[in-house]
């Protein structure tokens, strides 16, 4: 029976909170949207709100919702092979296999697939120690790999802080952030090769022979979009070269155009040694994650047993999801189209940053990118700290309620606004955003001193 009556509509939501646990969330005192329906760049709640998507969910929706090339696919797909073991071959395996070989950078031509980006990382995480013999993993402190065990402990973002006897022999270093650089640089460049003399000295303290890989995000996601310096990747992977510790490219948020090519790595002309990522590979219509490695890497498990296995990988369901989903970005050309947009969105935050006295600085490669908000901007002070307190965001929470307020769903984490909007966006639509943000950080500017 069809639900239209506001009572009806509680009721799904009293039932969701009673029932279901909701991520990263103190449980009581939750209000979530009630989602009905998406088309395009928008969400319809069951009580008749249209709220604008300017994050892709969790900047993974890059192809925007409801498109029926991808139902299309998954019901053909289900009425003919709904499961099968992995250990089996189906079509849209091998066709999915050979297409992500045909995007991904030279000589990377094999993949595992799975369910989800933590998996892919938890298993390149495993693959690097069982290739190199070698223990220890390497990660920037401002990331986020996965909520799994091995993925978390790899991260950097303090959600790990909750668990205590995290999983071992992960190190971690710092970013370039080079509007906050550790090492009080004057340009980008700079803080890049700091950056990296900072990582080799830790690589020798730690034993560069005991250190199977660095983990890196291809562009930086969730911590604040922290936009490499240009030199970056090409110096991480001259170092990781010169001891023999294999570069993990994690591009789970960064990757399927998000940042104006395939993969973010790419716009640095840079080849790793392993590829991770999800989100985009089925624009969250279904779950689906995948690791990449090497010819290299893959050869070696031609005679020795490759000990990683999941019950769905290459499920033939999210498969045909994901080919009809790398049919739409290219038949609408969205990798090339984030890119132009990208250029559209930097004009609009510099016009943003010039009118409002709490934007410190604007960060953005493509379509992935984010406004961060200062009490000043001479000192830099941070309108709420990294790992805010709930008392410490008092102001930035009431700048995502303007948001959510004025019809926009976006991501607000920390001091930072997320611009990370479906890759089929109008400029007609990004304004529309931009302008809702604009409102919101009016209430920040009054914090300002």
């Amino acid at each position: 029976m069809p639900l239209d009556t506001a009572t009806d509509n509680q009721q799904i939501v009293d039932d969701s909170l009673k029932h279901t646990f909701f991520s990263w969330s103190i449980q009581g005192g939750l209000n979530p949207l009630n989602v009905e329906r998406t088309e395009g760049v928008y969400l319809y709640t069951r009580d008749g709100k249209r709220y604008l998507d300017f994050s892709s969910q969790l900047m993974n929706v890059n192809i925007g919702h409801g498109n029926l090339k991808v139902r299309d696919a998954v019901y053909k797909q289900m009425s003919e092979v709904c499961f099968v073991a992995p250990s089996a071959v189906t079509e849209v395996r091998s066709i999915l296999g050979k297409r992500m070989a045909a995007i991904a950078p030279p000589d990377i031509n094999k993949t595992l697939f799975t369910l989800g980006g933590a998996e892919a990382n938890e298993n390149a995480i495993k693959l690097a120690r069982l290739y190199t013999g070698r223990h220890k993993i390497l990660a920037q402190y401002r990331s986020y790999h996965g909520a799994t065990s091995a993925a978390i402990a790899a991260s950097g973002d303090p959600r790990k802080l909750h668990f205590r006897d995290q999983a071992p022999n992960f190190r971690h270093f710092e970013n370039p952030y080079s509007y906050r650089c550790p090492w009080g640089t004057n340009t980008p460049e700079e803080c890049a090769i700091k950056c990296i003399e900072h990582l080799e000295r830790i690589i020798n303290y730690e034993g560069h022979d005991n250190i199977a890989a660095v983990i890196l995000e291809g562009e930086s996601g969730t911590s604040g979009c922290i936009k490499y310096p240009p030199n970056y990747w090409r110096l991480m992977r001259d170092l990781t070269n010169k001891y023999g510790i294999l570069l993990i490219d994690d591009e789970v948020m960064s990757g399927f155009g998000r940042t104006g090519n395939w993969f973010a790595v790419q716009n640095a002309g840079v080849q790793p040694d392993i590829i991770t990522m999800a989100k985009g590979l089925t624009a969250g219509y279904v779950p689906l994650g995948a690791m990449m490695v090497h010819d290299k890497i893959a050869k070696h498990f031609d005679e020795n047993v490759l000990p990683l296995g999941l019950t769905y990988s290459a499920h033939p369901v999210s498969c045909a999801a994901a080919i009809a989903v790398l049919d739409i970005y290219e038949e609408e050309n969205l990798i090339e189209r984030a890119k132009e947009m990208g250029k559209y969105i930097d004009q609009k935050m510099e016009e943003l940053k010039a009118k409002h006295p709490s934007i410190g600085d604007c960060r953005n490669t493509g379509m992935l990118g984010c406004i961060e908000l200062v009490k000043n901007k001479a000192t830099k002070e941070p309108m709420a700290p990294w790992n805010a307190t709930a008392e410490q965001m008092e102001v930035m929470l009431k700048v995502k309620a303007k948001i959510f307020e004025l019809g926009m769903f976006t991501f607000v984490k920390w001091n930072n606004i997320y611009v990370v909007p479906p890759l089929i966006s109008t400029k007609e639509q990004i304004d529309a955003g931009m302008a809702i943000i604009s409102e919101a950080i009016a209430i920040a500017d009054k914090e300002c001193h």
